[in-house]
């Protein structure tokens, strides 16, 4: 057998000298979920010979200096695929070097391709094995992509990363340069018992749910109740683009076998991990996980694929005629598109005919003192789902369907599951904007 140990130690550098690599006018793209923290850190440190360097980035965890720090602006711009924590606390500043990249999860690498030229792309791996390849970390969302289409591949090492099975390994001939640096991938805790109100959504739409079906959890309060409710289904599949703590549950608990799925059965299919520690010691050479491209798994004729495709999902406000708002209220930018409407349409156009796109959000936000459901949204609100592709919204008070509904039937639904405090109020909304 080849050794390729001294191929992968040749091109370990330090993270000064990848730092160095940076030049003006560069666009850049950084791996997600677990981002390469060294690199990421020491970024800013060229600001003062750098200017217009792009860098595309997304669910930013962790603050860094380089779009926190106002004085960045005309050095560094943050372009951002989906709103992280750190993104949103930074938007505070008003810095105006932050700016939201439209885009639908499955088209992100491909559409990035055809736009521009990617110069450096920055991501994390594993340390590589006996055969020379190391493991994408924890995501193979947009990164194998455009790795194969990038000037220069700069991968950060950690013995703390996960091996995945699928699409995320890479042989050490295929990148140029390796960092070494022992980070941790960012872990979140582990999630609360769930409150009575999820856990009404999440029976709502585990009834509707028949055994057999295949999945497609978010993240969040709702879908982790949503698992907790699927409990004691048979034979579940997963099919999704985010592997979770609450599928790791459901698979352990024996509700997940892949039996049944139509395609790739017997695996969970997913295009990335983000959860507890725990989740990624179990998708650590976990054959029965596999980690493909998204512009595959998230694709909606992929998704149709599927049988019994059950889609499940949150958001921020639904209009009365069925219009999904997940990402943001007025101009401001919240999160982002990620894979809602890619599922939303594979589910609701499942070949079999039995499948279904769950929208689900309490039925009050701030304190009980604002409706979700509303007769129009603000100005400058982006729609993340047409009103042509909503199926099923759920509320702790019900489950409105809305696939085929006309106007009129939809505002009565929709008021049907809203808040009693605001469905008064919904309902001479309603006769006002001509829905009723």
């Amino acid at each position: 057998m080849k050794d390729y140990s001294p191929v992968y130690k040749k091109k370990v550098i330090s993270i000064p000298e990848a730092i160095q690599k940076v030049e003006t006018d560069m666009t850049i793209v950084v791996g997600q979920v677990s981002v390469p923290e060294g690199l990421m850190d020491n970024l800013h440190t060229i600001a003062n010979r750098v200017k217009d360097v792009k860098v595309f980035f997304t669910i930013t965890v962790k603050p860094y200096e380089f779009f926190m720090n106002p004085d960045m602006k005309g050095h560094f711009e943050l372009c951002s695929y989906f709103h992280g924590p750190a993104t949103r606390e930074a938007l505070k500043y008003k810095s105006g070097n932050i700016f939201y990249q439209p885009n639908l999860l499955h088209a992100i690498a491909a559409d990035h391709v055809k736009t521009r030229k990617t110069n450096i792309f920055f991501g994390s791996c594993s340390p590589p094995d006996e055969h020379g390849f190391v493991s994408l970390g924890l995501s193979v969302v947009y990164e194998k992509t455009i790795m194969e289409n990038s000037d220069l591949v700069i991968l950060e090492v950690s013995k703390n990363l996960p091996r995945l099975f699928g699409d995320a390994e890479v042989h050490v001939n295929d990148v140029d340069f390796f960092v070494e640096n022992d980070h941790m991938p960012p872990i979140l805790p582990d999630a609360p018992y769930p409150e009575a109100a999820d856990l009404s959504i999440g029976q709502h739409i585990a009834e509707l749910i028949p055994d057999g079906s295949t999945i497609q959890l978010g993240i969040g309060n709702i879908p982790n109740a949503v698992g907790k409710c699927l409990a004691g289904k048979k034979d579940l599949g997963i099919h999704t683009e985010m592997l979770t703590d609450s599928m790791m549950e459901l698979y352990e608990s024996g509700t997940v076998t892949n039996k049944k799925k139509s395609l790739i059965k017997g695996k969970s299919v997913c295009s990335f991990a983000f959860g507890t520690q725990k989740l990624y010691d179990w998708a650590n050479n976990n054959p029965s996980v596999l980690f493909l491209r998204a512009e595959w798994v998230n694709d909606p004729t992929v998704v149709r694929r599927n049988s019994k495709m059950m889609s499940i999902n949150t958001c921020m406000m639904v209009d009365l005629t069925g219009q999904v708002f997940s990402e943001g209220i007025g101009t401001y930018q919240f999160s982002g598109t990620g894979g809602q409407f890619d599922f939303a349409m594979g589910a609701r156009e499942s070949y079999d005919g039995q499948g279904k796109s769950f929208i689900a959000c309490r039925s009050t936000t701030k304190n009980g003192t604002v409706s979700t459901i509303i007769p129009v949204a603000p100005p400058g609100t982006p729609v993340t789902l047409h009103r042509g592709v909503t199926d099923y919204i759920v509320t702790e008070y019900g489950v409105a369907w809305l696939r085929g509904k006309t106007v009129k039937e939809r505002a009565k639904s929709l008021i049907s599951i809203a808040h009693p405090f605001f469905r008064e109020e919904l309902e001479k909304g309603a006769k006002d904007l001509g829905f009723l």
